[in-house]
């Protein structure tokens, strides 16, 4: 897939988020994986279709996420589909809660990527978007491409 510096390299992006969501906060959080899952991951096995985060008991896990079993994993494969603890900081999860319990928000996942040999997950504060909000963001993407190829033909 795409890679942004020297040691990251993305694995899955979620390309609906930016569509349905408008996203605005962004954090950087760790994942809590079995070894057959990392190797999954390294593979770009991961999908994101209907991925979102909740906050249970003071602490931040992803559910939907699927990761596809590991060929040569057999007995130490697990639930593809299984809820996974994510690392982040208390204060940051403090955080997350009070704007998804008061405002409206919602967490879902942007993209994973590995960093450094480490499974990481970006996660952004996303508040949904009305469908006239999609057609003027569709819109304005028309527009933007057309103004590119018409100085791209000057």
């Amino acid at each position: 897939m795409a890679e942004r510096s020297g040691s990251e390299k993305t694995v899955a992006l979620n390309r609906r988020a930016s569509h349905d969501y408008f996203l605005e906060d962004r954090f950087e959080c760790g994942l809590v994986l079995t070894g057959t899952e990392i190797k999954s991951v390294r593979a770009g096995k991961v999908q994101f279709k209907d991925a979102y985060i909740s906050i249970y008991k003071g602490e931040a896990w992803i559910k939907g996420m699927h990761i596809s079993p590991y060929k040569q994993g057999n007995i130490f494969n697990v639930d593809e589909e299984r809820d996974r603890k994510l690392l982040l900081h208390k204060y940051e999860i403090n955080k997350m809660h009070q704007k998804v319990k008061t405002k409206g928000y919602t967490l879902i996942p942007v993209r994973m990527y590995l960093k450094n040999g480490r499974a990481k997950l970006e996660i952004a504060l996303a508040k949904g978007k009305n469908l006239f909000d999609k057609r003027e963001a569709s819109k304005l993407r028309d527009a933007k491409r057309e103004m590119e190829k018409a100085l791209k033909l000057r």
